[in-house]
C-alpha cells in the first residue's frame, strides 16, 4: 500500500503535467502580466493543494497502523537488492520533470521553472523521509534521502547543460512474477493480492533504466530521432528485506535461504516517445506519460548466477 499511494501521486502529476504539456508553450514575455499571475499562483496553490491532499492520504495509509516515536534514524542501504533505492530516484527524478512542466506553464522561464520544479520534488520528497523518522516502523534514511536527490539532479543537471533531457529514467513492471508452493503465500504477506499489487509492490517485477538518445550524444548521424539505447537492472527471487528468512503469519520461521538471490543486467534499444513530431495535443500528451515507463523490447540479460539470456519481448 505504501508503494501504491506514492505511485498514485507520481501518476496523477503524469496526468496533470501531460494536459499542461499539450498545451502550446509561451515565451514569458508574451502572456500578459495579469493572465502571468493568475496562472501562476494558480499553479503554486494548486501544488500546496496536491502535496497536503497526499501527504494526508499517505499519512492515513503509511503510518496509522503503527506507533510514532522520536525522530531517529535507519540505515536500510542493503534492504531488497537496492531496488527501493531506484524506485525513490524514478519518483524524485519523474516529479523533477512534471513539475517542472507545470511551472513552466505557469509563466516561469525555463531555468527558473526547472529550479522551482526541482525544489518542489525535493520538499515533497522530504517531507516523506522526515515523517518515517518518526514512525516506529521505518526511521529517516540518509540513503533514501540520497537517491532523492541523484534523480533531482538526473533531471536538473541535464537541463542547466543542454535545455533536454538526454538522459532519462525509467521503470518497466508489465508482467506479474509467478510464485509457486509456499511462495505464493510468502508472495500474499508481502505484496497483496491481485495483479496491480504485484506490479506496484514486488521489487521482483520491477526493473529500472536509465534510457540515452543516441541522436543527441552521436553528432553527424542519420538515426531517427526518437531511438535510443538503455541499460537496465532488476532483481530475483527476493523474499525478504535482506534475506530469504522469515516469520510466518502463524509464528514460526521459514528459512529459505536455499533460494539464491540475484541481480539482473539488461541491454536494449529504447524509444524516446517525446521527440516524435507531431502537431496533436493529445498524442503528445500521452507520449509525454507513457515515456516515463520503458517500452517492451528484445532485450539481452546478464544475471549475477551466471545466466546469459535473449528475451524477444521483456515485460519484467
Amino acid at each position: 500500500m505504501r508503494r501504491f499511494i506514492l505511485f498514485r501521486f507520481v501518476a496523477f502529476w503524469l496526468l496533470l503535467s501531460s494536459r499542461l504539456y499539450g498545451q502550446q508553450f509561451y515565451m514569458t514575455d508574451s502572456i500578459p502580466r495579469l493572465k502571468k499571475s493568475a496562472t501562476f499562483y494558480g499553479v503554486l496553490i494548486f501544488h500546496g493543494a496536491a502535496t497536503t491532499g497526499s501527504f494526508l492520504s499517505l499519512n492515513r495509509s503509511w503510518y496509522a497502523d503503527y506507533p510514532r516515536q522520536s525522530f531517529h534514524f535507519t540505515n536500510d542501504w542493503n534492504d531488497w537488492n537496492k531496488m527501493d533505492k531506484l524506485g525513490h530516484m524514478w519518483t524524485a527524478y519523474s516529479l523533477a520533470r512534471l513539475s517542472s512542466a507545470s511551472w513552466r506553464w505557469s509563466g516561469l522561464s525555463p531555468t527558473e521553472a526547472d529550479l522551482a520544479g526541482t525544489v518542489s520534488a525535493l520538499g515533497y520528497q522530504s517531507l516523506i523521509e522526515v515523517a518515517d523518522g518518526f514512525s516506529s516502523h521505518w526511521g529517516f534514511s540518509w540513503t533514501d534521502f540520497a537517491a532523492n536527490l541523484a534523480g533531482i539532479n538526473l533531471y536538473l543537471s541535464q537541463q542547466l547543460m543542454w535545455k533536454n533531457q538526454r538522459v532519462q529514467m525509467k521503470v518497466m513492471a508489465y508482467k506479474p512474477y509467478t510464485y509457486r508452493g509456499e511462495l505464493s503465500a510468502r508472495a500474499e504477506q508481502l505484496f497483496g493480492n491481485g495483479n496491480i499489487n504485484r506490479l506496484l509492490n514486488d521489487y521482483n517485477v520491477q526493473t529500472y533504466w536509465l534510457s540515452a538518445n543516441l541522436n543527441t550524444l552521436l553528432s553527424e548521424n542519420r538515426l531517427p530521432p526518437w531511438l535510443g539505447i538503455s541499460v537496465g537492472y532488476g532483481s530475483r527471487l527476493l523474499l525478504g528485506r535482506n534475506t530469504n528468512q522469515w516469520m510466518s503469519r502463524t509464528g514460526y520461521e521459514i528459512d529459505r535461504s536455499d533460494i539464491p538471490r540475484y541481480h539482473r543486467f539488461f541491454i536494449a534499444p529504447d524509444i524516446d516517445l517525446t521527440r516524435i513530431k507531431t502537431k496533436n495535443r493529445l498524442l503528445r500528451s500521452v507520449f509525454l506519460v507513457l515515456n516515463s515507463f520503458k517500452m517492451p523490447a528484445p532485450t539481452l540479460e546478464i544475471s549475477s548466477n551466471g545466466n546469459i539470456q535473449w528475451h524477444f519481448l521483456l515485460l519484467n
